[in-house]
Protein backbone atom coordinates (compact mmCIF):
# COMPACT_ATOMS: atom_id res chain seq x y z
CA UNK A 1 0.00 0.00 0.00
CA UNK A 2 1.45 3.59 -0.85
CA UNK A 3 1.96 6.06 1.73
CA UNK A 4 -1.00 7.69 2.83
CA UNK A 5 -3.07 10.84 1.09
CA UNK A 6 -5.39 11.53 4.51
CA UNK A 7 -3.66 10.79 7.64
CA UNK A 8 -6.22 11.16 11.05
CA UNK A 9 -4.76 11.77 14.61
CA UNK A 10 -6.46 11.97 17.61
CA UNK A 11 -9.75 14.28 16.47
CA UNK A 12 -12.67 15.44 18.29
CA UNK A 13 -15.25 17.14 17.72
CA UNK A 14 -17.89 19.14 19.77
CA UNK A 15 -20.64 20.75 19.35
CA UNK A 16 -21.36 23.72 21.78
CA UNK A 17 -24.67 25.21 21.88
CA UNK A 18 -25.33 27.52 24.69
CA UNK A 19 -23.84 25.82 27.87
CA UNK A 20 -24.22 22.65 26.85
CA UNK A 21 -21.24 20.90 25.08
CA UNK A 22 -22.01 17.34 23.00
CA UNK A 23 -19.01 15.38 22.24
CA UNK A 24 -19.82 13.49 18.76
CA UNK A 25 -16.33 12.43 18.03
CA UNK A 26 -13.45 11.27 20.75
CA UNK A 27 -10.08 10.50 19.44
CA UNK A 28 -10.21 8.95 16.18
CA UNK A 29 -7.34 7.86 14.05
CA UNK A 30 -6.77 6.21 10.41
CA UNK A 31 -5.63 6.93 7.30
CA UNK A 32 -6.77 6.32 3.59
CA UNK A 33 -4.24 5.70 0.73
CA UNK A 34 -4.23 5.97 -2.80
CA UNK A 35 -6.43 3.49 -4.62
CA UNK A 36 -8.04 2.32 -0.81
CA UNK A 37 -11.53 2.02 0.28
CA UNK A 38 -11.57 2.91 3.67
CA UNK A 39 -15.37 2.21 5.26
CA UNK A 40 -16.31 3.89 8.38
CA UNK A 41 -19.34 1.81 9.43
CA UNK A 42 -21.94 2.08 12.69
CA UNK A 43 -24.77 3.28 13.68
CA UNK A 44 -26.91 6.76 13.35
CA UNK A 45 -25.39 8.71 16.09
CA UNK A 46 -22.27 7.22 15.78
CA UNK A 47 -20.32 9.97 14.16
CA UNK A 48 -18.74 8.54 10.64
CA UNK A 49 -20.34 11.61 9.09
CA UNK A 50 -18.92 14.36 11.56
CA UNK A 51 -15.54 12.96 11.09
CA UNK A 52 -15.44 12.91 7.07
CA UNK A 53 -16.66 16.82 7.14
CA UNK A 54 -14.37 17.08 9.93
CA UNK A 55 -11.32 16.79 6.71
CA UNK A 56 -11.95 19.53 5.19
CA UNK A 57 -13.82 21.82 8.36
CA UNK A 58 -17.75 21.51 6.76
CA UNK A 59 -18.55 21.73 9.98
CA UNK A 60 -20.69 24.81 11.56
CA UNK A 61 -19.59 27.26 13.68
CA UNK A 62 -21.03 25.56 16.72
CA UNK A 63 -18.07 22.35 16.00
CA UNK A 64 -15.34 22.38 18.52
CA UNK A 65 -12.21 20.21 16.82
CA UNK A 66 -9.28 19.02 18.01
CA UNK A 67 -6.53 16.78 16.95
CA UNK A 68 -5.11 16.53 13.35
CA UNK A 69 -6.11 16.00 9.70
CA UNK A 70 -2.96 15.99 7.08
CA UNK A 71 -4.04 15.61 3.57
CA UNK A 72 -0.61 15.04 1.42
CA UNK A 73 1.47 16.72 4.28
CA UNK A 74 -0.92 19.90 4.76
CA UNK A 75 -2.41 20.18 8.16
CA UNK A 76 -5.78 20.89 7.01
CA UNK A 77 -7.08 21.92 11.06
CA UNK A 78 -4.71 24.67 11.04
CA UNK A 79 -4.73 25.58 7.13
CA UNK A 80 -6.40 29.45 5.71
CA UNK A 81 -9.40 29.42 4.39
CA UNK A 82 -8.12 29.85 0.75
CA UNK A 83 -6.31 26.27 1.21
CA UNK A 84 -9.53 25.22 2.35
CA UNK A 85 -11.30 25.90 -0.62
CA UNK A 86 -9.26 24.94 -2.89
CA UNK A 87 -9.11 21.25 -1.54
CA UNK A 88 -12.81 21.21 -0.99
CA UNK A 89 -14.66 19.58 -4.38
CA UNK A 90 -11.22 19.75 -6.22
CA UNK A 91 -8.86 17.42 -4.35
CA UNK A 92 -11.33 15.82 -1.93
CA UNK A 93 -14.63 15.40 -3.35
CA UNK A 94 -17.96 14.47 -1.59
CA UNK A 95 -21.04 12.15 -2.67
CA UNK A 96 -24.02 12.59 -0.59
CA UNK A 97 -26.94 10.22 0.81
CA UNK A 98 -29.73 12.10 -1.22
CA UNK A 99 -29.14 13.71 -4.25
CA UNK A 100 -32.30 16.01 -4.22
CA UNK A 101 -30.88 17.89 -1.26
CA UNK A 102 -27.70 18.12 -2.67
CA UNK A 103 -28.53 19.17 -6.38
CA UNK A 104 -30.26 22.38 -6.49
CA UNK A 105 -33.80 22.89 -8.02
CA UNK A 106 -33.95 25.53 -9.97
CA UNK A 107 -30.70 24.78 -12.24
CA UNK A 108 -30.08 22.34 -14.83
CA UNK A 109 -27.27 19.73 -15.08
CA UNK A 110 -24.99 22.05 -17.35
CA UNK A 111 -25.02 24.68 -14.96
CA UNK A 112 -24.45 23.06 -11.98
CA UNK A 113 -21.53 21.16 -13.28
CA UNK A 114 -20.09 24.09 -15.10
CA UNK A 115 -19.84 26.20 -11.59
CA UNK A 116 -17.54 23.64 -10.45
CA UNK A 117 -15.52 23.30 -13.58
CA UNK A 118 -15.66 27.33 -13.83
CA UNK A 119 -14.59 27.81 -10.23
CA UNK A 120 -11.70 25.10 -9.76
CA UNK A 121 -10.31 24.83 -13.35
CA UNK A 122 -11.52 28.03 -15.06
CA UNK A 123 -13.56 26.40 -17.81
CA UNK A 124 -16.36 27.87 -19.33
CA UNK A 125 -18.77 28.12 -22.48
CA UNK A 126 -17.71 24.93 -25.06
CA UNK A 127 -15.21 23.93 -23.10
CA UNK A 128 -17.51 23.62 -19.82
CA UNK A 129 -20.12 21.73 -21.93
CA UNK A 130 -17.50 19.30 -23.53
CA UNK A 131 -15.83 18.81 -19.97
CA UNK A 132 -19.61 18.49 -18.65
CA UNK A 133 -20.83 15.76 -21.42
CA UNK A 134 -17.67 13.82 -20.98
CA UNK A 135 -18.35 13.44 -17.23
CA UNK A 136 -22.15 12.17 -17.76
CA UNK A 137 -21.31 10.03 -20.60
CA UNK A 138 -18.58 8.87 -17.86
CA UNK A 139 -21.18 7.56 -15.46
CA UNK A 140 -23.69 6.38 -17.35
CA UNK A 141 -25.98 8.62 -18.21
CA UNK A 142 -27.54 7.70 -21.54
CA UNK A 143 -28.01 11.12 -24.10
CA UNK A 144 -26.15 12.91 -22.36
CA UNK A 145 -26.36 16.10 -24.89
CA UNK A 146 -30.23 15.97 -23.94
CA UNK A 147 -29.68 15.36 -20.23
CA UNK A 148 -27.37 18.62 -19.90
CA UNK A 149 -30.41 20.89 -20.03
CA UNK A 150 -32.00 18.33 -17.59
CA UNK A 151 -33.36 19.69 -14.24
CA UNK A 152 -33.00 17.54 -11.29
CA UNK A 153 -36.71 16.28 -10.31
CA UNK A 154 -36.75 15.30 -14.57
CA UNK A 155 -34.03 12.19 -13.44
CA UNK A 156 -35.08 9.21 -11.57
CA UNK A 157 -33.13 8.57 -8.11
CA UNK A 158 -30.00 6.38 -9.58
CA UNK A 159 -29.29 8.96 -12.19
CA UNK A 160 -29.19 11.86 -9.67
CA UNK A 161 -26.68 9.63 -7.74
CA UNK A 162 -24.77 9.30 -10.87
CA UNK A 163 -24.83 13.35 -11.44
CA UNK A 164 -23.70 13.12 -8.00
CA UNK A 165 -20.62 11.10 -9.01
CA UNK A 166 -20.24 13.29 -11.64
CA UNK A 167 -20.04 16.61 -9.90
CA UNK A 168 -17.88 14.97 -7.32
CA UNK A 169 -15.36 13.60 -10.00
CA UNK A 170 -15.02 16.76 -11.99
CA UNK A 171 -11.49 18.09 -10.90
CA UNK A 172 -10.18 14.90 -10.98
CA UNK A 173 -9.71 14.85 -7.12
CA UNK A 174 -7.48 12.27 -4.91
CA UNK A 175 -9.93 11.54 -2.34
CA UNK A 176 -13.61 10.93 -2.67
CA UNK A 177 -15.86 11.20 0.25
CA UNK A 178 -19.17 8.88 0.05
CA UNK A 179 -21.63 9.21 3.07
CA UNK A 180 -24.45 6.52 2.32
CA UNK A 181 -24.97 7.43 -1.47
CA UNK A 182 -26.71 4.01 -2.25
CA UNK A 183 -29.00 3.89 0.80
CA UNK A 184 -32.16 5.21 -1.23
CA UNK A 185 -31.75 2.87 -3.96
CA UNK A 186 -33.16 -0.41 -5.75
CA UNK A 187 -30.53 -3.29 -5.02
CA UNK A 188 -30.03 -3.23 -8.82
CA UNK A 189 -29.33 0.58 -8.99
CA UNK A 190 -27.24 0.63 -5.87
CA UNK A 191 -25.07 -2.60 -7.40
CA UNK A 192 -24.83 -0.22 -10.72
CA UNK A 193 -23.15 2.55 -8.45
CA UNK A 194 -20.82 0.09 -6.91
CA UNK A 195 -19.62 -1.23 -10.01
CA UNK A 196 -19.18 2.58 -11.13
CA UNK A 197 -17.19 3.83 -8.27
CA UNK A 198 -14.48 0.66 -8.25
CA UNK A 199 -14.28 1.26 -12.05
CA UNK A 200 -13.54 4.87 -11.64
CA UNK A 201 -11.16 4.27 -8.55
CA UNK A 202 -8.96 2.18 -10.68
CA UNK A 203 -9.02 3.83 -13.44
CA UNK A 204 -8.13 7.24 -11.55
CA UNK A 205 -5.70 5.56 -8.76
CA UNK A 206 -8.13 7.72 -6.29
CA UNK A 207 -8.39 7.03 -2.14
CA UNK A 208 -11.87 6.46 -1.34
CA UNK A 209 -13.52 6.88 2.11
CA UNK A 210 -17.13 5.00 1.98
CA UNK A 211 -19.43 6.10 5.19
CA UNK A 212 -21.92 3.47 6.04
CA UNK A 213 -24.39 1.53 8.08
CA UNK A 214 -24.91 -1.45 5.34
CA UNK A 215 -22.71 -3.96 6.12
CA UNK A 216 -23.65 -5.70 2.74
CA UNK A 217 -22.11 -2.62 1.11
CA UNK A 218 -18.89 -2.51 3.02
CA UNK A 219 -18.35 -5.86 2.24
CA UNK A 220 -18.72 -5.53 -1.53
CA UNK A 221 -16.49 -2.34 -1.91
CA UNK A 222 -14.09 -2.01 1.35
CA UNK A 223 -10.77 -2.99 1.55
CA UNK A 224 -10.81 -1.86 5.41
CA UNK A 225 -13.21 -0.80 8.36
CA UNK A 226 -12.94 1.53 11.02
CA UNK A 227 -16.38 0.52 13.62
CA UNK A 228 -17.33 3.51 15.06
CA UNK A 229 -19.74 3.41 18.42
CA UNK A 230 -20.64 6.70 20.39
CA UNK A 231 -17.93 9.07 18.61
CA UNK A 232 -14.95 6.47 19.19
CA UNK A 233 -13.00 3.40 16.58
CA UNK A 234 -13.52 0.52 18.48
CA UNK A 235 -12.40 -1.68 15.79
CA UNK A 236 -10.18 -1.32 12.44
CA UNK A 237 -8.82 -4.00 10.11
CA UNK A 238 -9.26 -5.68 7.02
CA UNK A 239 -12.55 -6.38 5.70
CA UNK A 240 -12.22 -10.17 5.21
CA UNK A 241 -10.93 -10.24 8.98
CA UNK A 242 -13.49 -7.97 10.24
CA UNK A 243 -16.10 -10.24 8.63
CA UNK A 244 -14.42 -13.98 9.37
CA UNK A 245 -13.70 -12.70 13.47
CA UNK A 246 -14.43 -10.15 14.40
CA UNK A 247 -13.08 -9.18 17.75
CA UNK A 248 -15.51 -6.20 20.15
CA UNK A 249 -19.08 -7.19 21.28
CA UNK A 250 -20.12 -3.48 19.13
CA UNK A 251 -18.45 -4.91 15.24
CA UNK A 252 -20.56 -8.67 16.72
CA UNK A 253 -23.48 -6.88 17.24
CA UNK A 254 -23.78 -5.23 14.01
CA UNK A 255 -22.43 -8.29 11.96
CA UNK A 256 -25.55 -10.04 13.36
CA UNK A 257 -27.94 -7.42 12.83
CA UNK A 258 -28.98 -8.67 9.43
CA UNK A 259 -32.77 -9.55 9.35
CA UNK A 260 -32.87 -13.72 9.93
CA UNK A 261 -35.25 -17.03 10.12
CA UNK A 262 -38.84 -17.21 8.77
CA UNK A 263 -41.76 -16.10 9.80
CA UNK A 264 -44.56 -18.68 12.02
CA UNK A 265 -46.71 -20.88 8.72
CA UNK A 266 -49.93 -19.93 8.09
CA UNK A 267 -52.48 -22.31 9.37
CA UNK A 268 -54.31 -24.41 6.89
CA UNK A 269 -57.30 -23.12 7.30
CA UNK A 270 -56.69 -19.62 7.46
CA UNK A 271 -59.28 -17.79 5.25
CA UNK A 272 -58.47 -14.49 2.85
CA UNK A 273 -58.47 -11.13 4.19
CA UNK A 274 -58.07 -9.70 0.83
CA UNK A 275 -57.77 -11.42 -3.00
CA UNK A 276 -57.89 -9.51 -6.45
CA UNK A 277 -58.10 -10.75 -9.71
CA UNK A 278 -56.43 -9.21 -12.89
CA UNK A 279 -56.24 -5.67 -11.13
CA UNK A 280 -55.01 -2.73 -12.78
CA UNK A 281 -54.04 0.68 -12.40
CA UNK A 282 -53.47 3.42 -16.01
CA UNK A 283 -53.27 6.66 -15.29
CA UNK A 284 -53.90 8.58 -18.33
CA UNK A 285 -52.35 11.04 -20.64
CA UNK A 286 -54.22 13.71 -21.65
CA UNK A 287 -54.09 16.29 -24.29
CA UNK A 288 -55.38 19.94 -25.84
CA UNK A 289 -57.71 22.25 -24.62
CA UNK A 290 -60.27 19.16 -23.96
CA UNK A 291 -58.05 17.14 -22.11
CA UNK A 292 -58.64 14.13 -24.77
CA UNK A 293 -57.25 10.29 -23.57
CA UNK A 294 -54.02 10.19 -25.91
CA UNK A 295 -52.78 7.52 -24.27
CA UNK A 296 -51.75 5.76 -20.54
CA UNK A 297 -49.34 5.24 -18.14
CA UNK A 298 -49.58 1.58 -16.90
CA UNK A 299 -48.75 1.51 -13.14
CA UNK A 300 -50.55 -2.08 -12.69
CA UNK A 301 -51.71 -4.77 -14.87
CA UNK A 302 -53.35 -7.51 -14.40
CA UNK A 303 -52.39 -8.18 -10.96
CA UNK A 304 -54.02 -11.22 -9.21
CA UNK A 305 -52.77 -11.83 -5.47
CA UNK A 306 -54.16 -13.20 -2.39
CA UNK A 307 -53.28 -12.38 1.42
CA UNK A 308 -54.46 -14.72 3.86
CA UNK A 309 -54.76 -14.03 8.03
CA UNK A 310 -51.59 -14.69 9.52
CA UNK A 311 -49.66 -14.71 6.05
CA UNK A 312 -47.04 -12.13 4.33
CA UNK A 313 -46.84 -11.17 0.96
CA UNK A 314 -43.71 -9.31 -0.20
CA UNK A 315 -43.67 -7.44 -3.06
CA UNK A 316 -40.48 -6.78 -4.49
CA UNK A 317 -39.11 -4.95 -7.88
CA UNK A 318 -37.19 -1.63 -8.64
CA UNK A 319 -38.48 1.96 -8.05
CA UNK A 320 -41.43 2.67 -10.66
CA UNK A 321 -42.28 -1.33 -10.87
CA UNK A 322 -45.64 -0.59 -9.00
CA UNK A 323 -45.34 -2.23 -6.23
CA UNK A 324 -46.83 0.97 -3.72
CA UNK A 325 -49.50 1.66 -6.77
CA UNK A 326 -50.97 -1.80 -6.02
CA UNK A 327 -51.04 -1.36 -2.28
CA UNK A 328 -52.75 1.72 -2.88
CA UNK A 329 -55.50 0.39 -4.91
CA UNK A 330 -55.55 -2.86 -2.35
CA UNK A 331 -56.17 -0.22 0.20
CA UNK A 332 -58.61 2.03 -2.23
CA UNK A 333 -56.59 4.84 -1.95
CA UNK A 334 -56.59 5.14 -5.84
CA UNK A 335 -58.59 4.11 -8.32
CA UNK A 336 -58.10 1.27 -10.23
CA UNK A 337 -59.78 -1.55 -12.58
CA UNK A 338 -60.72 -5.28 -11.16
CA UNK A 339 -62.25 -6.82 -8.29
CA UNK A 340 -60.91 -6.77 -5.16
CA UNK A 341 -62.62 -8.97 -2.07
CA UNK A 342 -61.40 -7.56 1.88
CA UNK A 343 -63.24 -9.72 4.42
CA UNK A 344 -65.16 -11.80 1.52
CA UNK A 345 -66.73 -8.15 0.40
CA UNK A 346 -66.21 -6.56 -2.85
CA UNK A 347 -65.01 -3.52 -2.31
CA UNK A 348 -64.49 -2.18 -5.63
CA UNK A 349 -67.24 -0.34 -6.62
CA UNK A 350 -67.93 1.26 -3.19
CA UNK A 351 -68.06 5.07 -2.28
CA UNK A 352 -65.79 6.66 0.09
CA UNK A 353 -68.64 6.49 3.16
CA UNK A 354 -69.47 2.87 2.91
CA UNK A 355 -65.83 2.52 2.97
CA UNK A 356 -65.49 4.59 5.93
CA UNK A 357 -66.55 1.42 8.23
CA UNK A 358 -63.90 -0.86 6.79
CA UNK A 359 -60.73 1.85 7.43
CA UNK A 360 -60.32 0.72 10.98
CA UNK A 361 -59.94 -3.35 9.14
CA UNK A 362 -57.30 -1.88 6.96
CA UNK A 363 -54.28 -0.02 8.09
CA UNK A 364 -51.04 1.40 6.37
CA UNK A 365 -47.27 2.16 7.89
CA UNK A 366 -45.43 4.67 5.74
CA UNK A 367 -41.68 4.43 5.00
CA UNK A 368 -40.47 7.56 6.46
CA UNK A 369 -40.75 7.87 10.28
CA UNK A 370 -39.71 11.68 10.12
CA UNK A 371 -42.35 12.47 7.78
CA UNK A 372 -45.25 10.35 8.12
CA UNK A 373 -45.97 11.51 12.03
CA UNK A 374 -47.35 14.82 12.18
CA UNK A 375 -44.55 17.34 14.77
CA UNK A 376 -47.66 19.66 15.77
CA UNK A 377 -49.12 16.71 17.72
CA UNK A 378 -48.01 14.78 20.99
CA UNK A 379 -47.62 11.30 20.95
CA UNK A 380 -50.37 10.25 22.58
CA UNK A 381 -53.50 12.15 19.79
CA UNK A 382 -50.90 10.43 16.69
CA UNK A 383 -51.80 7.19 18.31
CA UNK A 384 -55.22 8.00 19.28
CA UNK A 385 -56.38 9.57 16.42
CA UNK A 386 -57.72 6.60 14.94
CA UNK A 387 -59.44 5.80 17.96
CA UNK A 388 -61.44 8.99 18.00
CA UNK A 389 -62.04 9.35 13.78
CA UNK A 390 -63.92 5.31 14.52
CA UNK A 391 -65.63 6.11 17.31
CA UNK A 392 -64.39 3.43 19.62
CA UNK A 393 -64.95 3.59 23.18
CA UNK A 394 -62.90 2.91 25.95
CA UNK A 395 -60.53 4.78 27.94
CA UNK A 396 -58.26 6.48 25.47
CA UNK A 397 -55.04 7.17 27.29
CA UNK A 398 -55.18 3.49 28.78
CA UNK A 399 -55.77 2.14 24.96
CA UNK A 400 -52.80 4.13 24.07
CA UNK A 401 -50.44 3.19 27.25
CA UNK A 402 -51.25 -0.29 26.34
CA UNK A 403 -50.68 -0.09 22.41
CA UNK A 404 -47.16 1.45 23.41
CA UNK A 405 -46.07 -0.75 25.86
CA UNK A 406 -47.04 -3.70 23.48
CA UNK A 407 -44.55 -2.22 20.75
CA UNK A 408 -41.96 -1.71 22.98
CA UNK A 409 -42.30 1.95 23.93
CA UNK A 410 -42.35 3.66 27.31
CA UNK A 411 -45.93 4.56 28.05
CA UNK A 412 -44.72 7.74 30.38
CA UNK A 413 -43.58 9.38 27.34
CA UNK A 414 -46.85 9.51 25.22
CA UNK A 415 -47.11 13.62 26.19
CA UNK A 416 -44.16 13.88 23.68
CA UNK A 417 -43.20 14.99 20.07
CA UNK A 418 -42.48 12.87 17.69
CA UNK A 419 -38.32 14.82 17.41
CA UNK A 420 -37.88 13.54 20.86
CA UNK A 421 -38.05 9.85 19.61
CA UNK A 422 -35.19 8.71 17.54
CA UNK A 423 -35.67 6.79 13.99
CA UNK A 424 -36.85 3.13 15.29
CA UNK A 425 -38.78 5.19 18.34
CA UNK A 426 -40.63 6.73 15.28
CA UNK A 427 -41.54 3.68 13.75
CA UNK A 428 -43.17 1.97 16.46
CA UNK A 429 -45.24 4.86 16.92
CA UNK A 430 -46.35 4.67 13.55
CA UNK A 431 -46.70 0.68 14.21
CA UNK A 432 -48.86 1.81 17.05
CA UNK A 433 -50.76 4.00 15.57
CA UNK A 434 -52.11 1.29 13.10
CA UNK A 435 -52.27 -1.70 15.91
CA UNK A 436 -54.77 0.28 18.23
CA UNK A 437 -57.50 -0.50 15.90
CA UNK A 438 -56.67 -4.16 15.68
CA UNK A 439 -56.95 -4.10 12.16
CA UNK A 440 -57.26 -7.21 10.02
CA UNK A 441 -54.91 -6.15 7.00
CA UNK A 442 -51.51 -3.59 7.70
CA UNK A 443 -49.95 -2.49 4.13
CA UNK A 444 -46.21 -1.88 4.95
CA UNK A 445 -43.99 0.80 2.77
CA UNK A 446 -40.47 0.52 3.19
CA UNK A 447 -41.15 0.67 7.13
CA UNK A 448 -37.54 -0.10 7.83
CA UNK A 449 -35.46 1.22 4.78
CA UNK A 450 -34.55 4.37 6.43
CA UNK A 451 -33.72 2.92 9.51
CA UNK A 452 -30.43 1.43 11.00
CA UNK A 453 -29.47 -2.13 10.65
CA UNK A 454 -29.86 -3.18 14.81
CA UNK A 455 -33.20 -1.24 14.63
CA UNK A 456 -34.45 -2.68 11.49
CA UNK A 457 -33.75 -6.11 13.05
CA UNK A 458 -35.66 -5.62 16.06
CA UNK A 459 -39.17 -3.92 14.11
CA UNK A 460 -38.99 -7.22 12.29
CA UNK A 461 -39.21 -8.92 15.61
CA UNK A 462 -41.95 -6.61 16.63
CA UNK A 463 -43.75 -7.43 13.17
CA UNK A 464 -43.53 -10.88 13.84
CA UNK A 465 -44.63 -11.21 17.20
CA UNK A 466 -48.03 -8.62 16.55
CA UNK A 467 -48.72 -11.06 13.61
CA UNK A 468 -48.23 -14.55 15.39
CA UNK A 469 -50.24 -12.77 18.55
CA UNK A 470 -53.23 -11.37 16.38
CA UNK A 471 -53.07 -12.74 12.90
CA UNK A 472 -52.72 -10.00 11.04
CA UNK A 473 -52.61 -10.52 7.42
CA UNK A 474 -49.29 -7.98 6.03
CA UNK A 475 -48.67 -6.84 2.31
CA UNK A 476 -44.88 -5.85 2.88
CA UNK A 477 -43.46 -3.38 0.37
CA UNK A 478 -39.45 -3.19 0.32
CA UNK A 479 -36.37 -3.18 -2.03
CA UNK A 480 -34.06 -4.80 0.68
CA UNK A 481 -34.55 -8.16 -0.05
CA UNK A 482 -32.72 -9.39 3.55
CA UNK A 483 -35.83 -8.42 5.27
CA UNK A 484 -38.21 -9.58 2.98
CA UNK A 485 -36.65 -13.02 2.98
CA UNK A 486 -37.01 -12.74 6.76
CA UNK A 487 -41.14 -11.57 7.10
CA UNK A 488 -42.69 -13.21 4.06
CA UNK A 489 -44.58 -16.51 3.31
CA UNK A 490 -45.42 -15.14 0.05
CA UNK A 491 -42.81 -13.21 -2.73
CA UNK A 492 -44.66 -11.38 -5.87
CA UNK A 493 -42.06 -9.66 -8.00
CA UNK A 494 -43.00 -6.99 -10.34
CA UNK A 495 -41.17 -5.17 -13.31
CA UNK A 496 -42.24 -2.26 -15.81
CA UNK A 497 -46.12 -2.84 -13.97
CA UNK A 498 -46.00 -6.50 -14.27
CA UNK A 499 -46.13 -9.27 -11.88
CA UNK A 500 -42.85 -11.33 -13.86
CA UNK A 501 -42.74 -13.99 -11.11
CA UNK A 502 -44.73 -15.02 -7.66
CA UNK A 503 -44.65 -18.01 -5.20
CA UNK A 504 -43.35 -18.84 -1.76
CA UNK A 505 -40.42 -17.28 -0.25
CA UNK A 506 -38.25 -20.15 -0.57
CA UNK A 507 -39.12 -20.95 -4.01
CA UNK A 508 -38.31 -17.38 -4.85
CA UNK A 509 -35.21 -16.45 -3.23
CA UNK A 510 -33.77 -20.57 -3.80
CA UNK A 511 -34.74 -21.27 -7.11
CA UNK A 512 -36.15 -17.66 -9.04
CA UNK A 513 -37.33 -18.48 -12.62
CA UNK A 514 -37.02 -15.06 -14.44
CA UNK A 515 -33.85 -13.65 -15.45
CA UNK A 516 -35.19 -10.36 -13.85
CA UNK A 517 -35.57 -12.00 -10.52
CA UNK A 518 -32.05 -13.38 -10.53
CA UNK A 519 -30.57 -9.90 -11.38
CA UNK A 520 -32.77 -8.46 -8.18
CA UNK A 521 -31.18 -11.02 -5.89
CA UNK A 522 -27.90 -11.36 -7.36
CA UNK A 523 -27.62 -7.47 -6.74
CA UNK A 524 -28.83 -7.72 -2.88
CA UNK A 525 -26.78 -10.99 -1.78
CA UNK A 526 -23.91 -10.93 -4.33
CA UNK A 527 -20.78 -10.60 -2.86
CA UNK A 528 -17.28 -8.19 -2.87
CA UNK A 529 -15.92 -8.17 -6.66
CA UNK A 530 -12.85 -7.57 -6.29
CA UNK A 531 -9.67 -6.29 -4.23
CA UNK A 532 -8.66 -2.90 -4.77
Amino acid sequence: MSDPILTVTDLTVDFVQGGNVTRAVRGVSFDVSAGETVALVGESGSGKSVTALSTVKLLGDSARTGGSVVYKGTEMMTAPEKELRRVRGNDISFIFQEPMTSLNPLHTLEKQLGESLALHQGLDGAAARARSLDLLRRVGIPDAGTRLRSYPHQLSGGQRQRVMIAMALANGPELLVADEPTTALDVTIEAQILDLLEEIQREEGMGMLFITHDLGVVEKIADRVCVMQDGEIVETGPTARIFASPQHPYTRKLLGALPAGQPDPVPADAAPVVETRDLRVWFPITRGLLRRTVGHIKAVNAATVSVRQGETLGIVGESGSGKTTLALAIMRLISSDGPIVFMGRNVDGLQHKQLRPLRADMQMVFQDPYGSLSPRMTVEQIIAEGLTVHRRPGDRRQLVADIMAEVGLDPATMDRYPHEFSGGQRQRIAIARAMILQPRLVVLDEPTSALDMTVQVQIVDLLRALQRKYGLAYIFISHDLRVVRALSHRVIVMKDGDVVEQGTGDRIFDAPQTEYTRTLLAAAFGKRRSSA
